[in-house]
Order: structure tokens, then sequence, then C-alpha cells
């Protein structure tokens, strides 16, 4: 449920507003709910049914814990794939990656988990999923896996950039 914040002047009774607004709040859990549902969850598809397809996702705000210390770390997540038959619900992707923000889980590690569920409920013939990850001690990591049905499936993913901060 998305509510549109009101204003004072939008209401017919402006003493309302105050309750109003606690009703908002006593709701805090919404996006929380959403994304600890959205990890254990199928990820929603979409049909598609046009062949030759490249799609290609980021999503740069990922965030997880790591597994030694507990600090949080920071990155970029690289989706690219070539779809057959369906495609990613945008929300379910969003809202998946999302869910690693509490996880204790290393960078290596993740790519793969989040490779295996992406090949489990979207089926691509082909998927490179890369973990852009912030630099963390004066070292940058970046994480590359790919999966897929097709076994030439290194042709369809052009050379991926890194980010340099």
């Amino acid at each position: 449920m998305i509510r549109k914040t009101p204003l004072v002047e939008d209401l017919e009774d402006p003493m309302a507003f105050p309750q109003l607004m606690a009703d908002i709040a006593s709701d805090k859990d919404y996006g929380k709910d959403e994304i600890e549902k959205a990890h254990n969850e199928v990820l929603e598809t979409w049909p598609h049914e046009y062949a030759g397809s490249f799609i290609h996702i980021e999503h740069p705000e990922y965030t997880a814990l790591c597994p030694r210390s507990g600090y949080p770390d920071f990155g970029n997540i690289v989706l690219d794939y070539v779809p057959d038959g369906k495609v990613c619900e945008l929300k379910a992707w969003k809202l998946y990656i999302n869910s690693f923000r509490d996880e204790r889980i290393s960078h290596e590690n993740v790519i793969n988990v989040i490779a295996d569920k992406f090949v489990k409920d979207v089926n691509p013939s082909a998927l490179r999923i890369i973990g852009d990850f912030t630099r963390r001690g004066g070292i940058k990591t970046v994480v590359t896996t790919y999966r897929g049905t097709n076994q030439h499936y290194t042709k369809y993913f052009p050379k991926h950039q890194n980010h340099i901060l």
C-alpha cells in the first residue's frame, strides 16, 4: 500500500492532521516486511515473446554485512541476461537485492546466491551477474559469475566498466 503524504490544507478538518500522520507512521514496517518477504519468494516474472533481447539492469544500492567484521558492504549489482520466455519484474528484483542488507555474506558468495536464484526463478538462456563493490580498506572487489543454458553465453555480454570511485 503506497500512501501520498497529505498536506494540512488538503484535509477537510485540519485538526485531524496529527492523527493522520500518526497512522502513517505506525505502518513503519511496510518496507521492511516487503523486503524480508522478497528474500524467500519466487521472483515475479512477465511473459516475453521477443527473441534476441538483451537486458541490462543495475542496482546501485546493494548493501550487506561483512561476515567477519559485521561492517556494512556497499556495491552496484549488475544483471545482464538474455530472456527465454520471461523477464524479471523490476520491483521484485529491487526488493530481492535489498533483502541482503542485514545478512552477513561475502562478496563472492552473494553474487553466486543471486545468480542461482535468478536462474531458478527466471530461467534465462544466458546470465551474467557482476558485483562491483565499494572500496574498503583501499581494496576494490569486482565479482562476476555466468550461468545459463547457452554454452556460448559470454558472446552476449559487453565489457563491463567498473566504477572508479
